[in-house]
């Protein structure tokens, strides 16, 4: 009878100086985890998981906890090993499309997935390396999946997608649980950094980016959080993210002008500008110009807008240097046949000489307003009516005012053409009014500008009075050599 008790009892492992206390190998770098979802392969430092039952994670030879109880019902001693238990039962994935097959099963995941998130938001729970690998891989099974290719059109024009309604995850009620445990497993304030980034890996940091593309907005939502707590706590991941980052949008810009996540990627790089140390690094400048500044260029501008404006403004914030170089930017991806874009533009280029100081402003003067001009002759009225408005700007007016030799040449042939042709009275109103403001900063420079304008433009007539003339000339020698040639070949004929 003895003898048959202490067979029950678990030996130890053969080989005890190779595991250390966790049951991981002091020199395993491999990754020896793999989990296929929908065709798609993600391997990670999961060793531990893998060398484990499948029912339970039980660790130091502790007793295995059947995971449908509940942590009320263990001591203390048995909640580490429940709570593996239910991140691994938590690993199975069912399909919503056909939530009546496995109804139950999905209840009871959706219960201990309760469990779960109220357990680690108690600050009970113990993240060693067992449970910080147990708790990625169950966020990666469920989590980390291929999505349905896009039959939907992104918009164009530069607007948002206002139109269509946002398609959203039927297992919504699953991911939310599962996102909502791995943020607080990321903020987790006893979570050692040193021992998760072999877990949170570049791998998993791949992953978790490729979530940004989801076409459930409460998804994307959800990542941004996530990847903004990652890149707070994961310092050495840091300029990984970046990269990572960069590429997502080199592919968006030059590619396939398709990602439902833009306008979440860009306000977290909103919050990590702020946070650049001075002076900025060349590959935060770089940043700036291959990938930000290329943004304007895609059809769905309109989508991100407000967050890349909000990117660009603090680096001109952490650097007033860069001003040119992203009016400079601005001007190379003005657009031409989109007037709901070049509004965008208008504003964002407004904002962007409100923080401009008067050194930058002269090095793009020239090209600038050029560009302005165009746009006061715009035939959209709402462009037009845009760019008469950047001049009630005082900090705008004052760089005109310093620059008004090289600016108001150019401005005033502009507004005499509007005054002569525009057909919009708005527009004809707010010409006016910018000629009094002209006015009333150099009278004498406007009159001559004025005087050269009807100047340039009687000399422009009387040449396209001279070409018509020209014109009218050679229909009635080539009539009349037409009339010549036919009556040669009647006479051939005859």
């Amino acid at each position: 009878m003895l003898k048959q008790f202490l067979n029950k009892i678990p030996r130890k492992s053969p080989k005890p100086d190779s595991l250390d206390a966790e049951g991981i190998e002091p020199g395993d770098n491999s990754n020896g985890f793999q989990c296929t979802l929908g065709g798609t392969t993600f391997s990670s430092r999961f060793n531990v998981v893998k060398r484990v039952s499948s029912a339970v994670f039980p660790t130091g030879g502790a007793e295995a906890v059947d995971p449908h109880m509940s942590f009320k019902d263990v001591s203390n001693s048995q909640k580490h090993g429940l709570f593996l238990s239910k991140l691994n039962l938590c690993c199975e994935v069912y399909d919503f499309n056909d939530h009546d097959k496995n109804y139950s099963k999905i209840n009871l995941k959706h219960e201990t997935l309760i469990e779960l998130v109220d357990f680690v938001s108690s600050g009970s729970a113990k993240f060693n390396e067992a449970t910080i690998a147990a708790t990625c891989k169950m966020c990666a099974v469920n989590l980390f999946r291929v999505f349905p290719p896009k039959d939907r059109s992104n918009s164009i024009g530069g607007e948002a997608d206002d139109i269509e309604e946002p398609m959203f995850d039927p297992a919504w009620s699953h991911l939310q649980l599962v996102y909502d445990l791995l943020l607080r497993f990321v903020s987790y304030n006893s979570l050692d950094p040193k021992v998760a980034k072999k877990y949170v890996d570049h791998s998993f940091v791949l992953r978790l980016l490729d979530l940004f593309d989801s076409e459930d907005p409460r998804e994307r939502d959800s990542v941004k959080t996530i990847m903004h707590r990652v890149y707070g706590k994961f310092m050495v991941h840091r300029p990984f993210i970046r990269k990572a980052v960069s590429n997502v949008i080199y592919r968006f810009v030059f590619e396939t002008e398709r990602h439902n996540g833009m306008a979440e990627i860009l306000e977290i790089f909103g919050s990590v500008i702020t946070g650049f140390a001075l002076p900025l690094k060349e590959e935060h400048k770089m940043f700036l110009l291959r990938a930000l500044l290329p943004l304007h260029k895609p059809k769905p501008l309109g989508v991100y807008h407000q967050q890349l404006t909000y990117c660009v403004v603090q680096f001109i914030n952490k650097d007033p240097k860069l001003a040119s170089v992203v009016i400079k930017g601005l001007l190379k991806y003005w657009p031409i046949t989109n007037s709901q874009k070049e509004l965008m533009f208008l504003s964002e280029l407004e904002e962007v000489l409100e923080m401009t100081s008067l050194v930058e402003f002269q090095k793009v003067v020239g090209p600038l307003f050029r560009k302005i001009a165009s746009c006061l002759n715009s035939s959209h009225y709402q462009v037009a009516e845009r760019a008469h408005l950047l001049w009630n700007n005082e900090h705008v007016l004052s760089l005109v005012s310093q620059n008004r030799q090289a600016i108001v040449p150019l401005v005033v042939s502009a507004l005499e053409r509007n005054t002569q042709n525009h057909w919009n009275q708005a527009v004809l109103n707010l010409t006016r009014n910018l000629k009094k403001i002209l006015s009333e900063m150099d009278e004498e420079l406007v009159t001559a500008c004025q005087r050269a304008a009807e100047e340039e433009s009687s000399t422009l007539s009387s040449s396209l009075e001279k070409r018509r003339a020209a014109w009218e000339h050679l229909e009635i020698a080539a009539g009349n050599s037409l009339i010549s040639t036919d009556n040669a070949a009647c006479s051939v004929a005859c």
